[in-house]
């Protein structure tokens, strides 16, 4: 029975995609929610297109925070806990961001680091599993965010090993799926991405249970109740449910998909982004089916608190440090972690993700050069198209290995590819546009066929230039000077950093 008594505290998440606040009577292991909201802002928007938070997402945040400082008051906290995630990790302003923020709402922001906000996720999306009959002895925790996914695999509630990995649902979206709804394309380079970099993790041993929390898990939960007629009592989703939900996806732009289905348009946004990548998990974990939980990191603020006091992020500090230390105190979280322990066990049994790399690179170059002569003959529009596709692919798995590599000629390379797929694109871009005019010729009535038809020579007069200015780029891309750039971001033997 909760203990009317327990004492009111709130904690607000700052995330990538949202801020979200949580008002609850705490117990040390349990929680009677009081208030639960949350605003789709988006910061992770800005900070991935420019490296900053942009002045309208600062004041947008800061509206929301006074907001939740009112709701949090009213229902008579004690404490209000406020921390940010991936997205203001990573801000370059994010100093200049925490100053104004408690300049004008009086709150204090703890950024805290991903190790931290994985123990923290567990915590929160965990607490009502053990209230039941059947816990189950081995557990998986993934907190799917707009800026970075957290994963902890725990024995016992005891953690074994935890990782935050710079992928999340907002960056998927804004690096690899911009059409709405995306295209084939996209899905593919984005699947790519995720194929490839999901084989750097190395969770041992596989959990039978992972339990999975954020807004994009829990907006599929709700999309597949609405459109397929999911129980409402039922909180996992299996294969086949995901599957379902990805072609609609991937069919419908986000704002009918909104109105039919009654979600934020924000959210389903980037909803084929979140899909992707709890379907990537599931696969890398072999699991057929998830749980999906509506609590989080910000239940598990306040559990923690309940449990050790004022001095509740120092523990889970202290015990994050001990789970993520081996018996020869080497760290083996993260995937760019493990990189960059040189010479250590961990590093040595990671080898054949580098080896994979540097093939996956080879491979990938080599698709994207075997187009080069049908591209300059311009003979075959599809040639621009495939090499287009194969570029972002191979920036895809640049993406992916990206800790594996050494940064110098990482930095080079990929440049050197972004700047491939740009020229590329403006020609393939213009031959889309071309095609479509085409297409609606055959439609229209005969009075409006004299401007369609000057507007297709006025295209195609660019499309030349476009073409003109790809043949040069391309006969200025030297073939052997792009293998070996390949080589060197991943040499054999691999390299040691500075």
């Amino acid at each position: 029975m909760p203990d009317q008594n327990a004492p009111v505290r709130a904690a607000i998440d700052v995330g990538s995609n949202t801020v979200h606040i949580v008002v609850a009577r705490c117990e040390p292991h349990d929680l009677t929610i009081l208030a639960d909201e949350q605003e789709i802002l988006r910061i992770g928007e800005s900070v991935n297109a420019t490296g900053a938070i942009s002045a309208q997402k600062c004041e947008e945040t800061v509206a929301t925070l006074l907001a939740y400082k009112s709701l949090a008051e009213r229902y008579g906290a004690e404490s209000i806990f406020v921390i940010a995630t991936e997205a203001i990790r990573k801000a370059t302003n994010s100093a200049e961001f925490l100053a104004y923020v408690r300049e004008r709402t009086g709150l204090d922001i703890q950024i805290i680091q991903g190790d931290v906000e994985a123990v923290l996720t567990f915590y929160g999306a965990t607490y009502e599993l053990n209230h039941e009959p059947h816990v189950p002895e081995m557990v998986g925790v993934m907190d799917l965010g707009g800026g970075s996914t957290e994963l902890v695999l725990a024995k016992r509630n005891q953690v074994l090993w935890d990782t935050s990995i710079p992928v999340g649902s907002g960056w998927l979206h804004d690096r690899y799926l911009p059409a709405d709804p995306p295209t084939f394309d996209d899905l593919d380079v984005a699947r790519t991405f995720l194929r490839n970099y999901f084989q750097g993790l190395r969770m041992k041993p596989l959990p039978p249970v992972l339990v999975t929390t954020g807004g994009s898990a829990n907006s599929l939960l709700l999309l597949a109740r609405r459109a397929f007629g999911l129980p409402d009592d039922v909180t996992g989703l299996t294969r086949d449910d995901l599957s379902r939900c990805e072609g609609l996806l991937f069919a419908l732009p986000a704002d009918e998909l909104a109105e039919r289905y009654q979600q934020s348009p924000k959210r389903t946004r980037v909803l084929p982004a979140g899909v992707l990548i709890i379907r990537a998990t599931m696969e890398y974990l072999h699991l057929e089916e998830i749980r999906v939980s509506e609590h989080g990191i910000r239940e598990g603020v306040l559990l923690a608190s309940a449990r050790y006091g004022s001095a509740w992020f120092a523990y889970v500090q202290r015990s994050v440090e001990g789970a993520n230390r081996g018996k020869n105190g080497v760290k083996v979280s993260s995937q760019i972690d493990n990189f960059d322990v040189a010479g250590s066990k961990e590093e040595k049994a990671r080898e054949p993700f580098a080896v994979s790399g540097r093939h996956l690179l080879q491979t990938r170059g080599e698709k994207m050069l075997e187009w080069y002569d049908e591209v300059i003959k311009h003979e075959d529009i599809e040639a621009v198209h495939k090499m287009r596709v194969a570029s972002r692919r191979l920036r895809a798995t640049l993406d992916a290995y990206e800790a594996a590599c050494n940064p110098k000629y990482f930095k080079k390379l990929y440049r050197r590819v972004k700047d491939l797929a740009d020229v590329l694109g403006k020609a393939r871009d213009t031959d889309v546009m071309i095609e479509d005019l085409h297409t609606r010729l055959e439609q229209v009535a005969v009075e409006e066929r004299a401007g369609l038809c000057w507007l297709i020579d006025r295209l195609g007069v660019y499309r030349q230039e476009h073409q003109q200015d790809l043949e040069a780029f391309l006969r200025e891309l030297d073939h052997n000077e792009l293998r070996k750039l390949i080589d060197a971001c991943l040499p054999e033997g691999g390299f040691a950093r500075g």
